[in-house]
């Protein structure tokens, strides 16, 4: 059952990223020269195959210009529960 929950989930984390290059009005081949990666990898990113590189979808959304949203997302300061057990973080951040 867990496995089929994070397939849904990536399925729907591919559909944003599409949805990010419609809004965008940018063609699929216009994101794929950009992010240096096949047309056939950039469909995969968008349907949310776990078996694409976290490097082709990193470029990806960095064609897409939303990198830093995305790294921004995961940072565990920008949660309350990251904030609250900041002094379990291994190593002084750069801010």
């Amino acid at each position: 059952m867990a496995g089929y929950h994070i397939e849904r989930q990536m399925a729907e984390f591919g559909a944003h990223i599409r949805g990010w290059r419609l809004v965008l009005n940018l063609t699929a081949q216009q994101v794929s020269e950009r992010a240096d990666i096949t047309r056939d990898t950039l469909r995969r990113v968008e349907k949310g195959d776990p078996g694409v590189g976290f490097g082709n979808v990193a470029q990806v959304l960095r064609a897409l210009g939303i990198l830093d949203i995305a790294v921004h997302a995961v940072d565990p300061l920008e949660s309350d529960v990251g904030r609250l057990r900041a002094g379990n973080l291994t190593r002084k951040r750069a801010r």
